[in-house]
């Protein structure tokens, strides 16, 4: 044998060697979701909630104060957020079209890592739940995902024995002493930990997705969570009374807690379900725990990006609105914290604007990952290290009315937030017309009760926002 064949060898050897390490080197990412999870809780806000795991996850990381949702709805957001594309552009505004039906080709923010030899899988709630033919995204995922293809009707209690009694009264509560895991979050976490200790074995570097069902309605976390709370001291929705100003076609009938009948609440069952999506977040807080506690107990807390978001916001009464489907900026703006290895900004919290699809690029920015074109979000990466950066002018939100449609709708409103304002306009499908405005000034009104877009003395703060909003408006009448 020849000296030259042992330098091929040995060079040889030292490339397989520096790619394996290069492998083994690149951070994991574990992304948590909730369903539902508005962003005025917690380490975020003051609306009384207990979030002791979350609260921790934000001190080792960063909490972003101004992250928003492109549509306040299930499918379209998780569709935004796991392609990197806007409503618009996936052309997908409802609940039943999968993003595979108009976008086949989309190259999803786990299929990407995939494809760059990172073990993806996926344990609870990431893509929409049910009713498509495609039951989530298998090509995303390394292997095939559990507990993510369900109903939240069906999210009751399973345990030995004869269950407990129903404590709650509201058709949309039940409080029963059971334990986490008669619930689907309390398997979900379970699974996500056997999960992480399988992938411990694996060595190779993971994507682990983990999606919560809660706080999401029905309002059913196990007694203790319930306990954790005294109902009278729960505040009243505030506002409780719809905008002054405010055109009728932001609004929708709330028909996840109302129903198409439109019941009437009393004030008890208000308060009801009020301390029962408080019980529901704590739930998922200490399912979240769960998971957080795992990954540091196995060593690899200190390569692993961990994001935690929620799909959109929630109104409570607030508005007169129950449920999602608004651009109010409480169905608009959303939880988001990031935390990375040896974070030198790690306990801050950043007033940039960022949005779920921003997402997609920062992963694969922090996880040094091929760029993708086409994507619409931009890296957060300028951000994370530095709380004071900024990286966009604007968050876009949008939703149609009907809230849920059928065939196609008849408006379609289009919101942009730069952390002051929050500027709509609502769109005729049939030909792109603007029908009506709103603007609301965070700093002076940040519950968003007084539409300003009639007042004189707001017409050059209009004509600033409707400049930076026209460009994400892509509704097919003005393509």
């Amino acid at each position: 044998m020849t000296m030259s064949y042992f330098l091929r060898i040995s060079l040889i050897w030292l490339l397989c060697a520096s790619a394996a390490f290069a492998a083994s080197s690149r951070p994991n990412v574990l992304f948590i979701a909730a369903d539902d999870l508005r962003n005025d809780l917690g380490c975020y806000g003051d609306m009384q909630v207990k979030t002791p795991n979350l609260d921790r996850l934000a001190k080792r990381g960063m909490v972003f104060n101004r992250a928003y949702c492109q549509q306040a709805v299930c499918n379209p957001s998780r569709a935004s957020l796991m392609t990197g594309l806007r409503p618009d552009t996936l052309r997908i505004w409802d609940l039943p079209t999968h993003f595979r039906d108009t976008t086949p080709d989309a190259l999803t923010l786990p299929q990407h890592f995939k494809n760059n030899g990172y073990f993806t899988q996926n344990i609870g709630k990431i893509y929409h739940n049910w009713i498509h033919k495609l039951q989530g995204d298998p090509v995303s995922w390394s292997v095939p995902a559990e507990m993510h293809f369900n109903n939240h009707g069906n999210d009751k209690p399973m345990v030995e024995g004869t269950l407990p009694p129903n404590l709650a009264k509201d058709l949309k509560c039940q409080m029963m002493d059971v334990p986490d895991e008669a619930y689907f979050d309390g398997r979900i976490a379970a699974k996500a930990v056997t999960a992480l200790q399988d992938i411990k074995k694996k060595g190779a570097p993971f994507f682990l997705a983990v999606g919560f069902w809660k706080p999401h309605s029905p309002f059913n976390a196990p007694k203790k969570y319930w306990d954790l709370y005294d109902r009278e001291k729960i505040t009243w929705p505030d506002p409780a009374e719809w905008p002054k100003g405010t055109d009728r076609i932001a609004w929708h009938n709330s028909r996840e807690i109302l129903s198409d009948k439109q019941r009437e609440l009393t004030p008890d069952a208000v308060k009801e379900m009020r301390h029962g999506y408080l019980a529901a977040i704590s739930y998922l807080d200490a399912q979240v725990g769960k998971v957080l506690d795992e990954l540091d107990r196995l060593g690899l807390s200190d390569n692993t990006v961990i994001v935690f978001w929620s799909d959109h916001g929630y109104h409570l009464g607030e508005h007169t609105l129950w449920a999602k489907t608004s651009n109010f900026d409480l169905d608009a703006r959303v939880p988001l914290i990031i935390a990375t290895p040896k974070m030198k900004t790690a306990g801050t919290k950043t007033e940039a604007v960022a949005e779920l699809l921003d997402l997609y690029p920062t992963l694969a920015d922090l996880c040094s990952l091929p760029k993708v074109p086409g994507l619409e979000g931009v890296s957060l990466g300028p951000v994370l290290k530095n709380p004071k950066a900024s990286v966009q002018k604007v968050a876009i939100t949008q939703h149609p009315r009907p809230a849920y449609y059928k065939g196609q709708p008849e408006y379609m409103g289009y919101s942009a937030c730069d952390g002051r304002w929050r500027y709509t306009e609502w769109r005729s499908w049939k030909d792109g017309k603007v029908m009506a405005r709103e603007l609301y000034d965070h700093e002076a009104d940040p519950k968003e009760t007084t539409n300003l877009a009639d007042s004189p003395g707001h017409k050059a703060d209009m004509d600033a926002m409707a400049k930076l909003l026209k460009p994400a408006i892509k509704m097919p009448a003005l393509r």
